[in-house]
């Protein structure tokens, strides 16, 4: 059976880091070319949003698929994947407070009581910013088993990710529950995990 070399990864991770940020250069160039619609500030806050939601479904992915195609080194790019979805999230969380809010704390929690979604997306943040704060090495070295039940957090994490979205929506709902059903199809191959065993 074939089996991934280190320099077909090494590769594969370069293609990741590409495609990771070409959406970013996509983006530039659509609002510096006055094409990114009728409201660029919340197109710029939608893209980010959804890309960051798109990298957390692919991030999922990769376990799975290192199973069924039996590549374990597939297993590394969950971590650039993970900094990745952390980077569009909170480029999606500074582009909201700067460019809707314009930096004004004083209207923050006004728009926390009026648009209560905010406080699920900030959640979801706040657990990635967990995760990228300990997805290197040298911190799962000093956590042992906590590391683990921690990064298991990524599930409620995607889980708040959809909610905000599906719920930030005010007419078209049907994209937010596609991502709602992919998200749900992703945890529910990770069902038998938390099975109690036999």
């Amino acid at each position: 059976m074939w089996r991934m070399t280190r320099r077909q990864l090494f590769w594969l991770k370069t293609a990741l880091h590409i495609g990771a940020a070409s959406p970013l250069l996509l983006l530039f160039l659509a609002v510096n070319n006055n094409v990114a619609g009728g409201d660029p500030v919340q197109y710029i806050i939608h893209f980010l949003g959804k890309g960051a939601l798109n990298l957390l479904l692919l991030t999922l992915l990769v376990s799975p698929l290192a199973r069924w195609s039996k590549q374990g080194m597939l297993m590394q790019l969950r971590r650039p994947l993970g900094l990745w979805v952390f980077a569009y999230a909170s480029l999606h969380l500074v582009a909201f407070f700067s460019l809707d809010l314009l930096f004004a704390w004083q209207l923050l929690l006004q728009e926390v009581v009026k648009r209560p979604y905010i406080v699920v997306g900030a959640s979801a943040w706040l657990i990635l910013l967990a995760l990228s704060l300990t997805s290197f090495k040298a911190a799962q070295r000093r956590m042992g088993k906590r590391w683990q039940q921690l990064h298991y957090c990524v599930y409620p994490a995607l889980l708040l990710v959809v909610v905000h979205y599906y719920w930030s929506v005010k007419s078209e709902i049907i994209e937010p529950s596609i991502y709602i059903a992919l998200a749900l199809l992703l945890l529910s191959l990770r069902v038998r995990r938390f099975l109690p065993r036999k």
